[in-house]
């Protein structure tokens, strides 16, 4: 029994001294290359030289250069070539297999050993200073001096804005540092802000003293008045208010005691004058396009919209100052049925004096298509053009005038005393009557055709006359 155990202890002893064998064995083979399951940049290393991995390394990786950005997004490219790059691995694995410990080669067996590494970098320095010296939105900032960047305010169409040079600066020995070290990490795009290379200036008291009045400006600039005409909206913003502050005769903001910007007098009337001159159709010039198939020019007359410019002066100027934000539509001394400078609409009668037709259109649809007899061009009655509009609807109405009493069963007005209206009188219409045998002003219509208008139009539909 005692044989058997001590066989056993023999056997047991060649096995120990077996593993042991086997373990400082692999300890020293790992000593001189790596370790079981160790994967560099995707390389699989077990058991390689660093002369074998670096090898491997270099033929797999490959560099075009470096793309710097700005804030703004611009960018330039350094090229690998026009600055010599060179790299290799060599040094890096050195450092990494001495970090490694041989003796717990055990350990990768159930763990492994995955790792990135950046080759060590060489290349030509002064050929990278010259190329950085060249970009361009390093060359222009190492142009300017910190004093050259200004803090203004600057009046443009948009109003008047700040223009503050001091904030977000390009630092340029930052930048120049940063692309250094990532040409030396291998990097292929640097962006210059996420790097910290751009910083606010300190600012000089009369810098200083710019930002406080822009919060003066800025604010009385923030306008929220919109008027609305017709279809088109016209907001009172900062393109518009900028020319309502007061200037000092150096060019200066203008302030009251207590330090705010002063609102130049007569500045409110000019801007509803304006806006009256340019939205104020009554008796304006008017493009139409006719039934006939062209577009005419259509002038004066008594239809249009006519703004009150008192009552808007008085209003704006109490909305300005309160601070108001709101869509206005102003008052009108004289109201169309549309506003903004397309007034006529969809809805109109039309008299063709030189077709002597007249139609009428309800929203773009033709109701009423008839032959008229207008004023008699050769006694020099010949009926006034423009666009005018249908004030009054009467019925059995007699006409008068110097030498004729005329009774007609309905009568429309559309401007003075020269109306549509029925003409018992009349056998025939169109052609060319009214030269010769026209009325004494008015338009004759037949009385089918009056009857459906009479019955129809309504007071205040235009009524767009032309030859």
């Amino acid at each position: 029994m005692k044989r058997f155990f001590k066989h056993i202890a023999i056997i047991l002893c060649i096995l120990l001294v077996s593993l042991m064998g086997t373990y400082v064995g692999l300890a020293i083979y790992y000593h001189n290359a790596f370790a079981y399951g160790t994967w560099i940049n995707g390389v699989y290393c077990t058991g390689r030289s660093i002369e074998e991995v670096n090898r491997e390394l270099v033929r797999d990786f490959s560099y075009g250069g470096l793309t710097v950005y700005d804030k703004d997004g611009n960018s330039y490219t350094i090229s690998a070539e026009e600055i010599g790059y060179q790299f290799d691995f060599a040094k890096a694995l050195e450092i990494y297999q001495k970090q490694s410990n041989s003796w717990m080669w055990i350990d990768s067996l159930f763990h492994g050993d995955s790792t990135q590494l950046t080759p060590v970098v060489s290349y030509d320095r002064a050929a990278l200073q010259r190329i950085v010296q060249k970009i361009p939105f390093l060359a222009a900032e190492r142009e300017k001096s910190d004093a050259e960047h200004r803090v203004e305010i600057i009046k443009t169409k948009e109003g008047y804005q700040l223009v503050n040079e001091r904030l977000d600066v390009l630092r340029t020995e930052a930048a120049e540092n940063s692309i250094t070290a990532a040409i030396e990490e291998s990097r292929t795009e640097l962006d210059l802000k996420e790097n910290g290379c751009y910083a606010d200036l300190e600012l000089t008291a009369q810098m200083q003293d710019t930002l406080q009045m822009w919060e003066k400006v800025e604010q009385f600039q923030q306008s929220g008045i919109v008027y609305q005409m017709g279809d088109e909206q016209i907001p009172v913003d900062a393109s518009v208010v900028c020319d309502w502050i007061e200037l000092r005769e150096d060019g200066s903001f203008a302030t009251d005691d207590n330090g705010d910007i002063k609102l130049r007098e007569g500045a409110v009337e000019e801007f509803v004058d304006a806006l009256a001159d340019e939205y104020d159709t009554v008796g304006a010039s008017r493009q139409f396009h006719a039934t006939r198939g062209e577009t005419v020019t259509v002038e004066g007359g008594t239809y249009g919209n006519k703004i009150d410019r008192d009552a808007e002066v008085e209003y704006l100027s109490a909305a300005f100052l309160s601070g108001r934000k709101e869509i206005h539509e102003p008052v009108y001394v004289q109201k169309a049925w549309t506003q903004g400078k397309d007034d006529i609409g969809d809805t109109y009668v039309e008299v063709d004096m030189g077709e002597q037709m007249m139609y009428y259109y309800v929203d773009g649809v033709q109701q009423v298509k008839t032959p008229i007899v207008t004023g008699n061009t050769s006694r020099r009655m010949g009926t006034p053009s423009g666009v005018n509009y249908v004030y009054l609807k009467q019925k059995n109405r007699v006409l008068r005038g110097p030498g004729y009493a005329s009774p007609v069963d309905f009568w429309m007005p559309v401007k003075g005393n020269i109306g549509i209206h029925d003409a018992s009188w009349r056998g025939k219409y169109g052609g060319t009557i009214y030269k010769t045998n026209g009325s004494h002003g008015c338009i004759n219509t037949p009385r089918d055709a009056m009857v459906q208008l009479y019955e129809t139009v309504e007071v205040g539909t235009p009524v767009v006359m032309f030859y």
